[in-house]
Formats: C-alpha cells, sequence, structure tokens
C-alpha cells in the first residue's frame, strides 16, 4: 500500500515550477508501542479529562491557555488562533543556495522524500534536480504543513530530491550554556596518541543495517513468545563496570596490549605526567 502524502503542492526554481508530494522519509511504525490495560478484564483503559476541584468534564468544554507564569495563563479562543494561522500558498519557492556545511547539524530535523506528482512534472522536476546537483549546493525554501511554515533544505539524492525540515533559531539551545563549565584542560599527549591509534583500528563505513535496536528487538522476542506461551523470563546482558582507576593503562588495554608507552625525546618526564594523569578512584 503506497504511503500518503504529507504535504502536495508546487516546488519553484524562478520561473520553473512543477507539481511535487512531500512523503515522510522515516518509518514511526517500527517501535513497539504498549496500550494501558485493566489487568483484570484487559479492556484499553480510556483517558478522562479531570479538573481537581470539579472532577470529570466534557472535553468539548475545555480552552486553551498559554502559561505566562506558574499557575496564571493567557486564554486564547479558536477564533484567534485562526487568525493568525498563515495561508498554506502550497508553493515551495527556492529562496537561496548554501553549502552544506554552512548548515549547524544541531538545525537538521526531519527527513521528506520529495517527488514529482504525475507524470506531466517529471520533466521541469529532472531540470530542477540536475541543475542542482550540478551546482553541489542545498536549496532552502519555505513550506507551510498543518498550518505552521517550516524552513525546507533539499538536496538531490539519485533520480529524486531530499528534503529536511530545519529547526528554527528559538528552538536550537545556545551549546555555551552547557560547554561553558567544562573546564578548559589540555589532555595528556600521549594518552590522545593511543586514543588515536583506537579510533584507527574502528575506523569503517557507515552500515545502518549494522546498528539494530537490541532493545526493541528484544521486546518483540518477548511478545513473541508471550502470544505462544512461552517462556516470558528475560536475561539481560551483564553491565560491565566501568569505574576506571587509570586511563593510561585502559587506554593500552583498549589496543590490545599492543600499545608501546608513548616517548618522545622531548618528554623526559613523561613517566611523572602520566603518573599524574591517572584519575582518581572516586570516593
Amino acid at each position: 500500500m503506497a504511503p500518503r502524502p504529507t504535504w502536495q503542492g508546487h516546488l519553484r526554481l524562478s520561473l520553473v515550477t512543477c507539481p511535487v508530494a512531500l512523503y515522510t522519509a522515516t518509518n514511526p511504525g517500527g517501535e513497539v508501542r504498549f496500550n494501558l490495560l485493566h489487568p483484570k478484564t484487559h479492556n484499553r483503559i480510556q483517558m478522562v479529562a479531570t479538573d481537581p476541584d470539579l472532577g470529570p468534564v466534557e472535553r468539548a468544554d475545555l480552552v486553551k491557555g498559554y502559561e505566562v507564569e506558574k499557575d496564571r495563563y493567557v486564554i486564547v479562543t479558536p477564533e484567534e488562533i485562526e487568525s493568525v494561522r498563515l495561508e498554506s500558498t502550497r508553493t515551495i519557492d527556492i529562496e537561496r543556495f548554501v553549502d552544506v556545511a554552512d548548515i549547524d547539524r544541531l538545525y537538521w530535523d526531519n527527513p521528506y522524500f520529495l517527488v514529482p506528482d504525475g507524470k506531466l512534472a517529471v520533466e521541469a522536476y529532472s531540470v530542477i534536480r540536475d541543475a542542482m546537483a550540478g551546482a553541489r549546493r542545498i536549496a532552502l525554501g519555505r513550506v507551510v504543513m498543518h498550518t505552521r511554515e517550516r524552513l525546507l533544505a533539499i538536496e538531490p539524492r539519485g533520480k529524486g530530491l531530499v528534503a529536511y525540515s530545519l529547526r528554527s533559531f528559538d528552538e536550537v539551545r545556545d551549546p555555551a550554556d552547557l560547554f561553558d563549565d567544562i573546564p578548559a584542560k589540555k589532555a595528556d599527549p600521549s594518552m590522545i596518541a593511543i586514543a588515536r591509534k583506537i579510533i584507527e583500528q574502528q575506523d569503517g563505513p557507515f552500515e545502518p543495517e549494522d546498528f539494530k535496536d537490541r532493545y526493541e528487538e528484544a521486546l518483540r522476542d518477548l511478545i513473541k513468545r508471550k502470544e505462544k506461551g512461552g517462556k516470558t523470563k528475560v536475561t539481560a546482558a551483564p553491565v560491565e563496570d566501568t569505574n576506571v582507576v587509570d586511563l593510561m593503562e585502559a587506554l593500552r588495554r583498549s589496543l590490545g596490549g599492543k600499545a608501546p608507552a608513548a616517548k618522545t625525546p622531548a618528554k623526559k618526564a613523561a613517566p611523572k605526567k602520566a603518573a599524574s594523569a591517572r584519575t582518581k578512584k572516586a570516593s
């Protein structure tokens, strides 16, 4: 069964326009989800809207409020919300082209497949796609989905185009708010050298199929065995002790004992530095 498009409209590059459709590129159905049931009847529990003072209330009678401070709300009516909704123009206007390195990874959000909507759209779609592929740039455009305006980053991929919704500036926290408290201490060069060798040993291509969600797989296996009336006890893998006392020794063991002690002519006092760099066992 073909998926339903998230959005349908037109893609426009200057005077070139073609009908397109957006499809989500991810599959949310892969996650195991549970429903709350009554332990005796196994009926699914219905969540009832409840006022702390009045008890159960009808959802149709509820209003929307924005909390401006603790326990103080500004009530907004449906008509007021409707008045500020953006009208969907049904057009993705490409406004700018940027280098992919110019977009901080913190801003990348959800991926979509942007495909031609109908056979008559293929020719113009191909022109836009091939022109972008030759330019080696990311296209930026705006789209209104579900009454909200979103910025899209569009790039060629094979025979098609992939669009990523980008987070707004206000949605991304400033890393300095958390990183500034990290001490500006330089790591021991000899330890860095060993860590780099570990990185070289573990270097390899990204293969998504190698990184499966083991927790989800264990849950599915548990559900299948329960459905068949089999064994339901699950034994978790033992957790390794990660309380490392000697960081240098841990780095050398990570290389399989093959790493020689890191020494350089310019550092005759290396043993003392290594000793001072050892971490103390947490009390």
